[in-house]
C-alpha cells in the first residue's frame, strides 16, 4: 500500500505498513501551524524539550490504562488524588477541598454547572427554571453547559476594561438563580474579574460561586509569589465554592487534563451519576466521560512534580518579562491600544477607532506566517505569550508595523478569510442570521463525504484558502451582507 492509498476513506483490505502510516501522519502534520517557531500565540503550552520528553514517557507508561474502573487501576486513583491535592494547595484550599481531573477546561465547566444544577434540584425543588449569572466575557463552555443541562445563562455587561461589574450581575439575581460564575482571568483579554466583590454577592444571596481559572489557575499563584499585585481570587476568598484550573495550559501538562476542585464533598457529591439496575453491575461515574485515559493524568502528575514551584516561578517570570516587552512594543505604535487591563501574559490589542482596520492588519500578519486569533466585542487580536513566542517578539512587532503600514496605505482594503468570519459578522446587527449561516458552514465541514485531503504547500495558507468548499458558503453570505449594509 502506498501513501496515496491512505487517503482512501475506508478501512484497507490489507493493513498498511507502520512506516507508511507514520509518514502519512507526518505529512498531514506539516499543514499545521509552526508553533515551535513561535508562530502561534495560543493552543500549545510547551515548556522545553526535556519536559516534553518526560510527558511523553509518562503518558506512554499508562497509555492503555482505563479509569473507568478505579479498583482495577489504583495507580490512576492515586495520581488523580495527588494532582487534585497539589492543585488545591496551590490555590490555598484547606484539607476539605476535593475534586476530579477532567479532560479539559470545558469538561470541568460542564461538570461544575451540572453539579450545581443537581444540587439546586435537590435542595430547592421549587426552582424549575434554574439560572446562572455571569459576566458577558465568560467562556462559551458555560453556554454549552447551559444548552446541555437546561439552564438559563444570564450575562451582565462588563466595564470599559472588560471586567465584570458586580452591581450589574446583582440585578440579574432572582428566585431562580442557582449559581454565580466569573473568570480569573477571562480568556479574550486576560482581565481578572473582581472575585472578592462577586463572592460577597454569593454570600449575601446564599449562592455558590464558581471561578473559571482554566487559563490562569496555574499562572496567577506564581505571579503573586513573584510580587505582582494580584487581588485574591482563589479559595482564600470566602464565598468561592469551586475553581477550575487546566493543568494542560500553564501547568504545562499534556492535553487533556484539568482540575475541578470544590470546597467540600457537599458540592462534589452532586456531580456523581450512579446506576444500580444495569445488568453489567453497578455503574458510577464521577465525570462526564466513562472511559478515562490514564496517559494525560500520568503526564499531569509528572509535569507538576518535574517543574516544582521553582520551575513554575522561572517560567512565570520569563513569560511576564516577554509580555511586558510585547506590551511596551505595542504601546509604542501610535495607532495601537491594548484592550482592558490584563493581569497576566495575555494581551489583546486593536487600533484606535479601528483605523486602520484591525482585521486588514490581521490578514497581513497571517500572510507573513503568523497564526492570528481575531476577536470581537471589541474587534481585536489576541496574544497569549508562550515560551515558544519569547524568541520572536521583536520579529512579530516588526511584522506588525509593516502590516499597519500596508493597511494605512491601502484604506480601500477589506478583511477576508478569518477576518471576514470574525470581523464582518461582528459588525452587523443580525446575530440570529449569523448564527444560522455559521451552523450551515459547520454542516458543510462535517457532511458525509466531505473529507479534506491536505497537500504540502510551499507557503502557509489562510483558512479561507485551505477550505474553499465550506468557505464558499461564507463568501456568498458575506457578499449578501455587503449589499444590504
Amino acid at each position: 500500500m502506498n501513501t496515496q492509498d491512505l487517503h482512501d476513506h475506508a478501512i484497507p483490505a490489507v493493513g498498511a505498513d507502520p512506516k507508511a502510516i507514520l509518514e502519512h501522519i507526518s505529512h498531514l502534520h506539516e499543514q499545521d501551524v509552526a508553533w515551535k517557531d513561535g508562530r502561534a500565540w495560543s493552543l500549545i503550552y510547551y515548556a522545553n524539550e526535556e519536559h516534553e520528553q518526560l510527558l511523553q514517557q509518562a503518558h506512554r507508561l499508562l497509555f492503555n490504562s482505563n479509569f473507568l474502573n478505579p479498583f482495577a487501576f489504583k495507580s490512576l486513583q492515586t495520581l488523580e488524588h495527588e494532582v487534585v491535592a497539589m492543585t488545591a494547595k496551590m490555590l490555598h484550599g484547606n484539607e476539605e477541598v476535593v475534586g476530579v481531573v477532567s479532560s479539559g477546561g470545558t469538561e470541568s465547566i460542564l461538570l461544575a454547572m451540572f453539579s450545581y444544577r443537581q444540587r439546586a434540584a435537590k435542595l430547592y425543588p421549587s426552582i424549575t427554571r434554574p439560572e446562572v449569572v455571569a459576566p458577558a466575557t465568560i467562556h462559551p463552555a458555560f453556554d454549552k453547559a447551559a444548552t446541555l443541562f437546561g439552564l438559563t445563562l444570564r450575562k451582565a455587561p462588563v466595564d470599559e476594561n472588560r471586567r465584570a461589574i458586580p452591581g450589574r450581575m446583582e440585578k440579574l439575581i432572582n428566585k431562580n438563580s442557582i449559581l454565580l460564575v466569573a473568570s480569573a482571568p477571562s480568556y479574550p483579554n486576560g482581565v481578572l474579574d473582581p472575585i472578592e466583590e462577586i463572592a460577597a454577592l454569593a454570600r449575601q444571596y446564599q449562592l455558590p460561586f464558581h471561578v473559571d481559572a482554566c487559563v490562569g489557575g496555574f499562572m496567577l499563584p506564581w505571579l503573586e509569589k513573584l510580587g505582582h499585585k494580584i487581588p485574591k481570587w482563589d479559595f482564600r476568598v470566602h464565598g468561592v465554592s469551586s475553581v477550575s484550573a487546566d493543568v494542560h495550559k500553564f501547568g504545562f501538562g499534556a492535553k487533556g487534563a484539568s482540575v475541578l476542585a470544590y470546597t467540600g464533598m457537599d458540592y462534589l457529591k452532586h456531580q456523581f451519576i450512579l446506576t444500580t439496575d444495569f445488568p453489567g453491575g453497578i455503574y458510577v461515574s464521577p465525570t462526564i466521560l466513562g472511559t478515562r485515559p490514564g496517559g494525560p493524568l500520568a503526564a499531569a502528575w509528572a509535569a507538576m512534580k518535574h517543574l516544582g514551584e521553582n520551575g513554575y516561578l522561572q517560567l512565570a517570570q520569563q513569560l511576564m518579562d516577554g509580555a511586558n516587552k510585547l506590551r511596551k512594543g505595542l504601546e509604542s505604535i501610535a495607532c495601537i491600544e491594548v484592550v482592558g487591563d490584563p493581569c497576566m501574559n495575555i494581551i489583546s490589542y486593536t487600533t484606535r477607532n479601528n483605523r486602520p482596520d484591525i482585521f486588514v492588519v490581521a490578514d497581513q500578519l497571517e500572510n507573513k506566517g503568523w497564526m492570528v486569533d481575531r476577536q470581537q466585542f471589541p474587534e481585536c487580536i489576541h496574544l497569549t505569550v508562550l515560551p515558544t513566542n519569547l524568541p520572536v517578539i521583536d520579529e512579530y512587532l516588526s511584522d506588525l508595523k509593516e502590516a499597519i503600514a500596508f493597511a494605512e496605505a491601502h484604506p480601500e482594503a477589506t478583511a477576508k478569510g478569518n477576518a471576514a468570519l470574525y470581523g464582518l459578522m461582528a459588525r452587523i446587527p443580525f446575530r440570529g442570521m449569523v448564527e444560522k449561516n455559521v451552523v450551515k458552514i459547520l454542516e458543510e465541514m462535517y457532511s458525509a463525504g466531505k473529507f479534506p485531503t491536505p497537500e504540502k504547500e510551499p507557503e502557509q495558507k489562510s483558512i479561507a484558502e485551505s477550505n474553499p468548499a465550506w468557505m464558499g458558503r461564507l463568501s456568498r453570505f458575506l457578499s449578501w451582507l455587503k449589499r444590504i449594509k
